[in-house]
């Protein structure tokens, strides 16, 4: 027998996903932020256009310096001043950002992206599908798996 307080009291809140997205195709962005806002999950996007951006945002440089710490990171393999896979070496190499899953979210389907990517420790790599319903159902995808069933390292 249940107390009758226990239905009342309802599951426990879930903590916001914090996602930093690194995109530099504002069409992506946008639909990615779309996607995202129906989540189940309270989530908060943060954008930057490239990987120099990126790394300021992870390690609080400049107008950065008040930025949450991500749960997880969706990276572009192409983009401008330094591309993902340069910003993955960089965030895997350093002991305070190396637990945060990145998931590599790109147009190249190219085999050495895929196994360069895994070779410096990505959590992931998603070919960005072509189409709005297709783009939103793997964002979807996403959600389902790494803000519903994934538990993400403690934030420091």
């Amino acid at each position: 027998m249940t107390s009758p307080h226990a239905a009342e009291a309802g599951p426990p809140a879930r903590p916001r996903i914090e996602i930093l997205l690194v995109e530099d195709s504002e069409p992506d962005v946008l639909l990615t932020q779309e996607a995202f806002e129906g989540a189940r999950v309270p989530n908060q996007v943060h954008v930057v256009r490239d990987g120099v951006e990126a790394l300021r945002f992870l390690r609080r440089e400049g107008e950065y310096a008040s930025s949450p710490r991500p749960d997880v990171i969706l990276l572009d393999i192409n983009m401008p001043r330094k591309n993902g896979l340069e910003v993955l070496g960089e965030i895997k190499a350093d002991p305070a950002l190396g637990s945060i899953p990145v998931v590599m979210l790109t147009t190249s389907q190219a085999e050495e992206d895929v196994r360069n990517s895994y070779a410096q420790h990505a959590s992931g790599y998603v070919v960005k599908p072509v189409g709005f319903e297709n783009f939103l159902n793997a964002i979807r995808a996403f959600e389902d798996f790494w803000m519903t069933f994934v538990r993400f390292p403690p934030r420091a």
